[in-house]
């Protein structure tokens, strides 16, 4: 079950990864001209941003099939012919008109209704992927025969959850609703959980949840739209309570622990130990991608992590008191601060809020290593050698170290199977026990997870991908 969701929440990556498009053209169509000939190519910028935006559910259900099943471009195609079978199925229960703008009347699922439907693409895609039928319709047969299959079953989604789907609206509107008027409490769990579950890799299901689900806003054409993010990129002013906490932990809190650490290393380390530890907190400063950084103490000093998941939520707390907004298209970094600019009015508060989190977090970190004696990075006995980007001459070339991170995980022939999402390598291993976790983390992995059953993920940063892919060739030679 664990090895499901977290296969689901990797895949839900695929959609968000395409925000920042729509965050792009929606910024390049924010500006404001006096010319004719400006205005329309700004709408066209608009218009474009908000497509993406408008096609979320879709994406999602594309983005879980091609994610769950390898790339499988069929499986995209079936989700794709499925998810619109299924909204016009589900459209036919409505009571009132599409148009009517009363709360709750118009039937939506939203990205629950495209996960759902690519889950269900991805069963059937395994299920009837190598169908065999009679020789005169084998033309239908094998892959082909997975978008037909796909579009008959969600037909009969669609009117199976035009029966059901409207009570469990309403609960979930009212839910949402709650969550969003639960104010400081409900933005403080979700920031502390969602540290909490990133060492599984199931914070993105939380994440689009709470995104692109909770909460609702109407926008000046009479449309609803539904979840933080969206809320937030359609003009409700009360949007961006589950995004703002991100940028102080993101842009000063992590980056200061980067400095903590860094200072607390032994002398003969240091040098190599800031290496490795600027890189990360660049990263997470620059783009919200915070798993470098935190991969680097969350299991040599698990205390750290325990209060940094304490703090993220207390961050989230506080921008919401103090009543400040801010929203972005992929994650709480400076590049996302930037494309959210004229969003609304800037609000400079933030960056006060983000200087004291420079100093609790340092001040902590600094505090808790010394006293409690923690081995985070550079303090360890037998600190392994550093790598990746961060310290290039301590890296063999390309193909040296792909050959070697393959020989530190049993060789190619225990390998059964290769992903990854942003920052993970995925492997699926026949003898888990192989993996020479010393080794890895000395051709730049900055942590390493035994999931049971031969899965292990290897945190190798925005490596991760580059790494899977040459592996990949290498299995399929």
């Amino acid at each position: 079950m664990l090895h499901t969701l977290q296969k689901i929440g990797r895949s839900l990556m695929i959609p968000i990864a395409v925000l920042p498009a729509a965050a792009i053209l929606q910024r390049l169509g924010a500006f404001t001209f006096q010319d004719p000939f400006l205005i329309f190519i700004s709408k066209i910028f608009s218009t474009g941003g908000n497509a993406i935006v408008d096609n979320l559910p879709l994406l999602f259900a594309i983005g879980i099939a091609i994610g769950m099943t390898s790339g499988q471009g069929v499986a995209a195609l079936a989700a794709t012919v499925g998810y619109i079978v299924f909204v016009r199925a589900l459209a036919t229960f409505e009571s009132v008109p599409v148009e009517q703008t009363t709360p709750g009347a118009h039937l939506d699922m939203g990205v629950l209704g495209g996960m759902m439907t690519g889950l269900i693409t991805v069963m059937l895609f395994n299920r009837f992927h190598n169908i065999k039928l009679p020789d005169y319709l084998m033309f239908f047969g094998g892959r082909r025969f997975v978008p037909i299959i796909t579009s008959l079953v969600m037909a009969g989604m669609g009117g199976i959850m035009g029966l059901i789907w409207p009570p469990v609206q309403d609960v979930i509107r009212d839910a949402g609703l709650w969550i969003v008027d639960a104010g400081g409490i409900g933005v403080f769990m979700y920031g502390f959980l969602n540290r909490l579950l990133l060492v599984t890799g199931l914070h993105h299901i939380l994440n689009s949840i709470v995104w692109f689900q909770v909460g609702e806003f109407m926008t000046n054409t009479g449309t609803y739209v539904h979840g933080d993010m969206t809320r937030y990129n359609a003009g409700d002013p009360s949007a961006g309570m589950f995004m703002s906490g991100f940028f102080p932990t993101m842009m000063f809190g992590l980056p200061a622990a980067a400095l903590a650490m860094i200072k607390c290393a032994l002398p003969e380390k240091r040098k190599k130990v800031a290496a490795l530890l600027y890189s990360a907190a660049l990263t997470s400063m620059l783009t919200g991608v915070t798993e470098p950084l935190e991969f680097s103490f969350m299991f040599a000093a698990p205390l750290l992590y325990g209060v940094h998941a304490v703090l993220n939520g207390l961050a989230m707390l506080f921008m919401h008191l103090f009543n400040i907004k801010l929203g972005f298209s992929f994650s709480g970094g400076f590049i996302d601060l930037l494309l959210n600019w004229k969003l609304k009015e800037f609000p400079f508060a933030f960056l006060i809020i983000g200087v004291v989190y420079f100093v609790v977090y340092y001040g902590l970190f600094l505090f808790l290593i010394k006293v409690f004696k923690l081995k985070t990075p550079g303090r360890e006995e037998d600190f392994p050698g550093l790598t990746a980007a961060i310290v290039s001459s301590a890296l063999p070339p390309e193909e040296e170290r792909i050959t070697a991170i393959v020989n530190s995980v049993g060789g190619i022939d225990n390998i059964v199977k290769v992903d990854s999402c942003i920052t993970r390598l995925r492997l699926w291993l026949k003898e888990a026990e192989e993996v020479e976790e010393e080794k890895l983390k000395e051709l730049g992995a900055f942590g390493i997870m035994n999931m049971g059953k031969g899965h292990v993920h290897v945190i190798f940063g925005t490596d991760s991908e580059l790494i899977k892919e040459s592996i990949a060739k290498r299995l399929a030679a």
